[in-house]
Order: C-alpha cells, then structure tokens, then sequence
C-alpha cells in the first residue's frame, strides 16, 4: 500500500521529495496521491485520452558557477494559455542539493480563488551523454498558497559542479522544462495503492458491494461500508475520491494514514475485519476463496521414521530479493531444506537427538497470488533497516508447476494448474525512510498497461511495466577515459515492490462484470446525495470571490476580548460578528461612522492603519477589499470609530488631521494580575505624553493626579517588546503612530514589589507569552489527562520534574521520568525524556513542527539518573509445555553478560524441568539469526527492531542422563 513518509526527518541524498518551495529549512512531506480513470464502463480501455496544451522550454545559463545569488527565476514562458517560469536555487535551498521548482509567474496578479492544474518535467541536460540527464516529472494543483512546486533536493551539488559529469560545460548549465497543463482534473486522492490494485479485482469489488449494510450505517465506523463508498466512487465518479473513511474504519487515526503500514499489515487488517463482516452473508468466505493458500512446514528425521508436519495458511508470501535473481530463485530458497544436523540437531519424542530435515512445500495456491518483495530488511552490522535496490527479474507469466511440481507438497491437487499472468507491479521509488509509490496495473489482463501514479493515470509499454521495475544498476559513460577507466554506476532506487498473479485458469471468474445491480439502492441514493451537497460547495467556494464577509472590530469587541481572550494586540477577528448593512444593524447613522481599515505590520502585529478617505467610502465593499487585502480573501475587516457627545449619544467624528494619532490604551492591575482596554484618544504628534496623564486616570477611574507609568505594546513574536514610554518627550520623538497600544499602570511600591509576582506590564506580557498549560497523563493510561499544570515555556527540567513532584505529593523528582507527545499519532514517543536531555519545556513539548500541550510521566523505583545507567531489555519467553509467551523486563548494569540475564530470568520465570538450561536467541521476522554466548554484554545488544527470545534447552548430557533414567 502507499507509505506515507513519517514525521519530518532528515532526507538521504538517494531520495526525492515534491515540495512547494521555501527559504526555510524545512522537509514538507506531502500526501501521497494515486488517479485513476473513473469507469463508465467495465473497461478503462475505453476512457478517451484527451492531449492536453503542452510545452517544452530550454533555459540557458551562462556563468553559473560564479552567481552569487540565492534564488534564480527563468525568463516567463507561456503553455495552455497560462504564464510559468522555472525557479532554481543555484546553491541550494538550504540543502546540499540543487533545488527547482516551476512556478507560476503572475501569481500576485491573480483574481481570487485562482487555480490551475499542470503535470511537468524539470531536467538538468548532461551535455556530454543526453541519455544521463536528471529529469524528475510530477503533478501539482497551482493555487495562491502553493504557486510553486518541485524538488527541493533535485540532484546533489557535488555532481552538478563536477566538470567530468557533464552537466557544466564552459561553465553553462542547461535547464529543460517540459509542462502539460489540464483544463479539468479528473482524479481521486487516494491513501492506498493497493487499494487500487483491490478495486481492479472485480470479483472481489462485487463482493464487497454484496456485504450487508443500511443506510443507517457510517462509512468511517464500517469497514464495508466505506469499502463500498470508495469503490462506487471510483467507479462511477469523476471527482476526488478520499480514503479518510476507510482508514478510519480500520482504527487508524489520522497519524496512522501517514505512517509505514506495509502491504501485509493492510492486508492482514482488511482480510481480518472483512472476513468478519463477511460471515453469515452471501459472500462468506471470499476472502478465503480469491487470496488464501496453504503450505505444510516440515520437519522429518533421517535416520528413525519420525515426522512432524504443520499446515498453515497464507494471504501473501514474502519473497527474499538479497541474493536471488528472480522470482524462480526465491521460490526455490522459500522450499530450500535446511539441515539439522551437530550441535543443531532436532530432539524427536521418543528418539532424542536426531539428524533432520527441515523446510516448506505448498499444498495449494489461490487465485489471487499476491507477492511481497522483501526490499525492506535489517542490516545486522550497520543496526539499521535498508532498502535492497538489487535487480530483481518478475515474468509476465508465472509457473508454479515448474520442474515436476517442486513447491508442491504430496498432499497438493496435481489436477490444479499453477499458472499465473502478472495483474499488477506495485513499486517504490525512494529510500528506507520514506518515498513514492506508485502501480501498473493491467485490470482486463490485456496487453495494455497502465501507470497509477497521483493525480495521473498514463498508458504504459510492458517494458516500463516490468523491466524498467526490475531495479539494480545503471553504468554511467566515462567522460574522460584517458583519466579514470573506472565506469561510474548508480543505483536504481525504483523497483517492484509488490506484485499481484491470478491464476489462468481463474481469470474469467476473477476479471468479471460488476455494475449498478450489483450495488444496493441506499448505498447509490447516499452518494447521489453526497455529491450533490460537494457540487453546491464547490459552486459556492467557485462565486465566493462575488462576495465579501465585511467584519467589524468595535470598541465593545476591544473590551470583551482583551484580558479574557486575547492579550497582545488588540481584537481576535475569527470571534467577531459579520455584518451585512453596519449602520443599520448597530443602529447609528451612517454620518456617525468613520472606518479604518487594518494593517498588517512587519513586526506581525494587526493594527488599524488609516481611515477610509472620502473617495473609498463611496466604493463597493469590493473595492475595499481589494485595496486591503494583499492575500486576496473573501474578508474586509474594518474598525469602527463612534464618537460619543456629553450625552453618550454618537456625534459626528472629529477631522482628522495628519498631526493627529490615534492611541489606543489598557490597563494593567499588579495585583489582580489583570489587563484589560479602557478606550482610545486622539493626540497630537507634536503633544507630550505627560499631557495625557489626567485623561487616562480618568478613564481608568483613578484620582487626577494619581501617579502612572506607561509602556509602549511593540510586538509578541518572536518574544515580547514592551518598552516604557518616557513622557517628556513627545509623541512623535516616542515614534508613536495610528493604531499604537500604550499600556499604563500605577508604579509599583517597592516595600509591595517583593509579593507580586509580575509588578509591571512587561513583566505580566513577558508571563502571558510565555506561559503553558500541560495536560499530565500517566504512561500507563496514555488517554486519559490526569492533572494539568500551569508551566512557563521557559522553565528547566527540574522546574518542571519538581512541579510534577510536588503535585504527586513526592519527596523525590529525580524519580520522575518524562515522555513526550508524538503530535501525529496521539501517543507517547517511544523514547522517554533523559535526565536533565532537554534545557527547557518547549524542547519537551515540540514535535518538528508542532507543539504539543501534553506530556507523560513515571514514577520509577529509582533515580532517574541511576536508571540511566543500567540496560533495561524486553525478554519473550517461551514456556516449553505450556502455549503461553510472557514477556519479562529485565534490568541489569550495562556492563553485564548475557549470562546475568539468563540468571535474573530463572528467578522470574517457571521451568518445566529442574535441570533445564536456558538460552537467549536474537529473532527477526520468525527467524532465529543469533544464540547469545552468556558472556557476551548486553549493552550494545538492541531490541528495538528484533525480538529477544528466551527458551529452555537441554544438553546432550543432561539428555543422556534423562534417557538411563
């Protein structure tokens, strides 16, 4: 299935990854999308190609080692009617890496809600030999928020500037852009390319549309239900089909979507919840009928007449690609005999030791033969997982009957014939941690192909199908033979992944008819109802340029909201009420009026701007929106000037003239530790600020000459600026301006400074900025908040271990051990925090580019810091007679033997016989790699991506004796 890449980590040179382009250091992983022609009938070989407006261009650069700059625009080029050019960062965009992108040139100048769709291909041309070009093709939905997209790490800076590669010739450099732009997009984003491949079976689509369900059912609670929903949809619909419903039907959450759920783990899920689903209706056990086969493992004696055989059942074979050429080679290493033979031997009942043999044969094949490739596996002595890029060879025709039947068990139906066509090739294109997926699927197994691959689904030869798929390497030409005569090779980092057969045989039952009878009456009146409600949003997203949300900030807005639900700046415009007819609607006359229209500063702070001139006030709220809104959206936010008379009555606004300022002003309170808006004024420029004094008492309900300190409110991000305001001087020498916030406050005693924790405005924004709400939660109950506490974002480790201590009523923080929030699966990380391994709390709270308010904690037996000093390992062990494995935590020093394990497990665990031995095993993937030698330490012994297994075993000795007994 698609792998989404996980959490932002550090990309290897090997891997590309589309990104919209940023100066920031940032890796943007995006979704992965799969299209596919919808079908109006049963053959996608009837879907008309349309050939979209396309365009190759050729931009030349000459110097391009010398250039100093940072970013570098193409001159703009024209296809289907739309302006492009191509942006490359020379250096790179913060990587070691070219970085390129095409982008749309006159984004600024375009009307609101713009969007255009584009499938292209950018290269580097190899001047020398044109077949070793670098060209990276992809597809993007052009908008105003991504206007640009491409490949930040589009090839690596060493090769570029190698004069022998032959990208660089006399210092030019050569840039293709090749750019298909379509009118209509017809495509589904989609979470899963094996969920492709699933809908290409139809028998088993006619099945899933078979499965009860009723109207009162939903998608995102039912598995067949969704399942029904996509593949109707698919089916029939020509818009974007989401896979959000069907995931959640499985349980995964919204993290889960975007992590490395391999093919067999979705397909253990799916057989698993659809063969629930399936059983007492008419399509029990399809499951079982298209994709599950049975093998027999065998163990069998040589010398006495002793066999042992095990019968199990299979949904999909895992076949090794490392060290085999094909898919024969794996088949014949799958059935290999293994020898059991000294110290290996095999301990048969009645007759002991014995030499044996050991191996896998087939009793059956299904019709579906669904085929994982093991590209994936751990490397021993690097500790890490790797991807195998070998060249790995699949036919187009598969026979398992090869060779007198040599996978075949004695007890298979020699009357069945094992012979196969190629369905589908899934293939990964990328590295270990992460990549893009993408499949060829024949779904009539003729002899058309076709690519699956996001937003596009294009015809395909056989010969991209399958030999282009084998992976391996590819041998670059020398450029100069006279100086090195090593060729240069490169890996082939696109490959089969996955491949689904079905059976010859079983092809005209499998490749069948399914239309509407096939689909229930609710299920059809449900998604007529659902794209009905689509096609109106999508016509009110489309006319929503026709319309403006005119919001109004007042000064009862300021009051409300300052204080309670915004501190620093001055109104939270998502909270505030939309108008249609203002005057009408607040009651006031229209001459009463005066607007202001918002300005976003560089600082990042909001603040209004200027009133609306004359001229603007007689324009459409259009107009206006235009003229204040850069980003083009659907909003005109304004702030609304009343003045009141003597008799609180609304007056007509005072002329304003360019000396004059408008200053608006809060009021801090020490003691309450409360802030809150208390008006505005106009002042002059040219005034001072000591002026103002007996007016702000006033309106702060202090006594005339009462004695107050003001403060300038600059900005709030990065951190806070709020400096103090010296009132000597003037207004314009403080640099004040329309819209500035001056916060005042009556000066703090110094015999009361002591007791007040934020005695001034800088103090208490400084507070507010930096505080933090943390929900606790136990790990051991990791969904439920057990206790929150108010934190700053600046406090220590042991400010926060001793606040959590103390909340816990212990003596003891060093025994509290933290584990911070993964914000993409809602879990704990799987590494807890280190003592004193993090300088502040938004350390603990940060996950890449999210900030989580939730942490987790332990109360442990011990000191942190001496549990940091002993090597805690996950011990499974097996009970000889009893079908039962207990995992056991076993804590030791770290510079302790494998022997001292064993030793603490026997206390632990109860053994069948007094004089039985134990031994501990490394295991990986249902096989034994390693028997640990007792003296071996276990501190470099990682159970992270193996199972460390402990089993009881005898020695000959022992058995010996056992035996004369």
């Amino acid at each position: 299935m698609t792998v989404m890449t996980p959490a932002p980590i550090d990309q290897p040179e090997d891997e590309e990854m589309l990104v919209p382009h940023s100066d920031l250091p940032e890796n943007n992983h995006q979704p992965m999308e799969v299209v596919a022609q919808p079908e109006t009938a049963n053959n996608v070989e009837n879907q008309p190609v349309e050939d979209p407006p396309s365009s190759r261009f050729t931009w030349r650069i000459d110097n391009f080692s010398r250039m100093n700059t940072k970013k570098l625009y193409s001159d703009i080029f024209v296809v289907g009617g739309y302006k492009w050019r191509v942006l490359i960062f020379p250096k790179g965009n913060n990587v070691d890496h070219l970085s390129m992108y095409l982008d749309v040139a006159d984004s600024a100048s375009l009307p609101y809600g713009w969007s255009r769709y584009a499938q292209f291909c950018l290269g580097v041309v190899n001047q020398i030999h044109n077949k070793y070009s670098v060209r990276k093709d992809t597809q993007h939905q052009f908008n105003a928020r991504e206007s640009d997209w491409g490949f930040t790490s589009f090839m690596p800076l060493s090769e570029l500037y190698d004069p022998s590669r032959g990208y660089l010739v006399n210092d030019i450099l050569i840039i293709e852009a090749e750019v298909l732009v379509r009118r209509v997009v017809d495509y589904w984003t989609y979470d899963s390319k094996k969920e492709t491949d699933l809908y290409h079976i139809p028998y088993f689509r006619k099945a899933v549309y078979h499965m009860p369900t009723t109207e009162n059912d939903l998608p995102s609670q039912s598995i067949p239900l969704a399942l029904q929903s996509l593949f109707y949809k698919l089916q029939y619909s020509d818009n974007s089909v989401a896979t959000k419903e069907l995931t959640k039907s499985f349980g995964w959450d919204t993290y889960d979507s975007f992590m490395q759920h391999d093919v067999q783990e979705l397909n253990r899920v799916l057989c698993e919840k659809l063969e629930d689903k399936m059983k007492g209706t008419v399509v029990e056990g399809t499951i079982q009928k298209l994709f599950e086969g049975h093998h027999m493992n065998y163990i069998e004696c040589i010398n006495v007449d002793y066999k042992s055989t095990r019968k199990e059942s299979f949904y999909d074979l895992q076949l090794d690609v490392k060290g085999c050429r094909d898919v024969y080679a794996s088949f014949d290493k799958y059935v290999e005999v293994e020898r059991l033979e000294g110290d290996n031997k095999y301990h048969a009942e009645q007759y002991g030791l014995q030499d044996a043999k050991k191996g896998v044969l087939f009793i059956d094949f299904p019709p579906v033969l669904q085929l994982q490739l093991k590209r994936f596996e751990y490397d021993f002595m690097r500790d890490t997982m790797v991807k195998i890029n070998d060249r790995y060879e699949f036919p187009l025709q598969l026979d398992l009957d090869r060779e007198n039947g040599k996978y075949l068990s004695p007890e298979a139906d020699r009357s069945v014939r094992n012979l196969y066509t190629l369905h589908s090739v899934l293939v990964h294109s990328g590295g270990v941690h992460g990549g893009h997926y993408y499949a060829f699927i024949r779904p009539t197994l003729s002899d058309q192909w076709y690519k699956f691959d996001d937003e596009r689904v294009t015809k395909e030869d056989i010969k991209r199908a399958l030999e282009e798929q084998y992976g391996g390497e590819e041998e670059l030409p020398q450029t100069n033979p006279g100086f090195n005569n090593t060729p240069f090779k490169f890996t082939k980092y696109s490959n089969a992944y996955m491949l689904v057969y079905i059976r010859e045989s079983d092809k005209d039952k499998i490749i069948c008819n399914v239309d509407e009878q096939d689909i229930a009456e609710h299920l059809r009146e449900r998604l007529k109802k659902e794209q009905e409600e689509k096609e109106h949003k999508k016509k009110e997203k489309a006319e929503a340029h026709l319309y403006t949300i005119i919001k109004v900030a007042r000064d009862e807005n300021l009051v409300e909201q300052i204080g309670k639900d915004i501190y620093f700046d001055l109104v939270d415009h998502d909270k505030l009420e939309v108008f249609e007819e203002v005057a009408k609607e607040i009651g006031i006359p229209v001459q009463f009026l005066r607007f202001w229209l918002w300005a976003k500063r560089q600082n990042h702070t909001y603040r209004p701007n200027r009133p609306l001139t004359p001229v603007e006030e007689t324009q459409s709220v259009g107009q206006l929106r235009e003229v204040s809104n850069k980003v083009h959206n659907a909003e005109l936010k304004l702030f609304l000037e009343v003045e009141l008379g003597l008799d609180l009555h609304p007056i007509a606004p005072p002329d304003k003239t360019k000396d004059d300022i408008l200053l608006f002003f809060k009021l801090y309170d020490p003691e309450k530790e409360a802030l809150r808006y208390v008006g505005r004024l106009f002042v002059k420029s040219t005034g001072k600020a000591a002026e103002i004094l007996s007016k702000l008492n006033e309106m702060a309900g202090y006594a005339p000459e009462e004695e107050i300190d003001l403060y300038e409110e600059i900005k709030f991000e990065p951190n806070v600026m709020c400096e103090p305001i010296d009132k000597k001087f003037t207004f314009r020498a403080c640099q004040l301006e329309d819209g500035d916030i001056v916060c005042f406050q009556k000066p703090t005693p110094v015999e009361n400074g002591e007791h007040l924790r934020y005695p001034d405005v800088p103090s208490f924004l400084d507070y507010v900025h930096n505080r933090q709400v943390v929900h606790f939660r136990s790990l051991e109950k990791p969904k439920e908040d057990d206790f929150s506490l108010e934190l700053s974002k600046l406090h220590t480790y042991d400010d926060v271990v001793e606040r959590v201590a103390q909340q816990l009523g212990l003596d003891d923080p060093s025994k509290i051990r933290l584990t911070s929030h993964n914000c993409y699966s809602q879990q704990p990380k799987p590494q807890p925090i280190k003592y004193r391994g993090v300088e502040r709390l938004t350390d603990m709270l940060v996950h890449y580019n999210q900030t989580s308010d939730i942490l987790y904690y332990e109360v442990l037996d011990i000191p942190l810091p001496e549990l940091q000093g002993l090597k805690t390992l996950k011990v499974a062990f097996h009970h000889a007679t009893k079908e039962e494995v207990v995992i056991h935590t076993i804590r030791l020093p770290k510079q302790s033997t494998v022997g001292d394990v064993i030793n603490d497990l026997k206390t632990k665990v109860e053994l069948s016989h007094p004089d039985a031995e134990l031994r501990l095993l490394e295991v990986f993937y249902h096989k034994i790699y390693k028997v640990f030698p007792h003296s071996e330490k276990i501190e470099n012994i990682n159970d992270q991506y193996w199972t460390l297994r402990a089993e009881r075993f005898l020695t000959k000795r022992k058995i010996l004796v056992l035996m004369i007994v």
